[in-house]
């Protein structure tokens, strides 16, 4: 149950999580516990999508995933749901952590207040994305859809995602 009402943090505060490689919770630090509603009891060992909103587009957790899976970093705008329905918005850095071999072991995400003019911004653009989502049957078609539509927004603005996103 979604409750329409926005939680907000402090501008020097900093959500931190971070996840096994298949992105269950094995930190969470108090700042996210507070936003999000959460115990530490409650959330360690959860899916990192326990905090999923359904206002943010499918095509973006896949490039995010996509993204570190690959080794490298990620900046992006997210809608994350509070244990009671409440929503709160972030600017997300997410990184891969390595071991010595360069393996995977771990994400590490820390989120900031974000601005608001750039929340608005992109929570049209979500919109959008989610609208060519819902506009078909399969999900993996929506969400291809949705991504290609991401990618032509990019080439058209002769940027790359991060730099996009910065651009906000």
């Amino acid at each position: 149950m979604l409750t329409g009402v926005e939680r907000r943090f402090d501008a020097n505060e900093i959500i931190v999580s971070k996840t096994d490689p298949k992105g269950r919770i094995i930190y969470a630090n108090e700042v996210f516990l507070r936003v999000a509603g959460y115990e530490e009891k409650e959330i360690l060992g959860q899916p990192h999508s326990i905090i999923r909103h359904p206002a943010m587009p499918r095509c973006v957790f896949n490039l995010l995933w996509d993204t570190i899976e690959a080794g490298k970093e990620i900046f992006a705008y997210v809608i994350n749901r509070a244990c009671n329905g409440d929503h709160y918005w972030v600017f997300a850095h997410v990184t891969p952590t390595f071991d010595a071999s360069r393996s995977i072991v771990s994400y590490h995400s820390n989120r900031r207040c974000p601005r608001r003019d750039a929340v608005a911004k992109v929570e049209a653009l979500y919109k959008d994305l989610l609208a060519i989502e819902s506009a078909h049957a399969d999900r993996k078609a929506g969400m291809e859809a949705s991504t290609k539509a991401l990618f032509d927004k990019l080439a058209a603005a002769g940027v790359p995602y991060d730099e996009f996103v910065f651009s906000l």
